[in-house]
């Protein structure tokens, strides 16, 4: 995908999650974050938001801590304060240079893109969060933008040290798109998980569905039986355990 089409994601993804939000109102349960109310998830998301806004309008090159959301915003006020920080990250992305310089968490073709992507997909699940609040079926993702989502989680955010997904010995997870075609391939062992798009004859246990449902899924947004399951369950089961985001 290109970085337009993921600000032009996040950008979509912002305004339904904060639709959502708000008819759910700030004292409705998450059932998709436990321990989260609807005013959890918008001060969360809201306060991501300007972190990002802050590496893309000043080229920060060193991790910084995301501020906390202002004290006592509740109702309307934080719904409202959550869609302004939203427009203005949507503002500097699209005023941003393409050679933008600024640190980040995963190595990607550039900067720009990096933030671009990585905020999309962090709005896109808390959108479902507030969807799940709402106590609506999800809405389906874009085929390609979901597929990027797994993407994104089975090769950059879980192949990081933080990553607590571990197997005692070798096994290999496969996660199959059937509408896009798009298949992964995940080695897991005693270290972070390796993933690449190869195809492989052999493994432990296959997730296969459509790329909203897998992308759902596999963000612990669904339950295990939205996808297909062969092989292992139990080994799909610790993914669950374990890999949550």
């Amino acid at each position: 995908m290109r970085t337009a089409e993921f600000i032009d994601a996040l950008d979509q993804e912002g305004r339904r999650l904060a639709e959502a939000a708000a008819q759910a109102g700030p004292g409705a349960d998450v059932p998709t974050c436990p321990d989260w109310q609807v005013r959890d998830l918008l001060a969360h998301t809201g306060r991501t938001h300007r972190w990002s806004t802050a590496y893309v309008v000043e080229g920060l090159s060193q991790y910084q801590p995301p501020a906390d959301a202002p004290p006592g915003l509740d109702g309307t006020a934080l719904v409202d304060w959550f869609r302004d920080g939203h427009r203005t990250l949507v503002a500097a992305l699209r005023a941003a240079p393409d050679d933008l310089k600024s640190w980040t968490i995963l190595p990607a073709d550039s900067p720009l893109t990096f933030w671009a992507r990585r905020q999309a997909h962090e709005t896109a699940v808390h959108r479902m969060d507030a969807e799940s609040a709402l106590g609506t079926e999800i809405t389906a993702s874009e085929p390609e933008f979901a597929a990027d989502g797994v993407d994104e989680l089975l090769r950059g955010l879980q192949s990081m040290p933080r990553s607590r997904m571990r197997t005692d010995v070798p096994k290999t997870l496969r996660v199959r798109a059937t509408d896009t075609g798009d298949v992964w391939t995940v080695r897991l062992s005693d270290g972070p998980p390796q993933a690449d798009t190869t195809d492989t004859d052999v493994a432990d246990v296959e997730l296969s569905a459509t790329a909203t449902l897998l992308y759902a899924t596999l963000w612990n947004r669904l339950p295990l039986t939205a996808v297909s399951v062969t092989g292992d369950a139990a080994l799909a089961r610790l993914w669950r355990e374990t890999a949550g985001i």
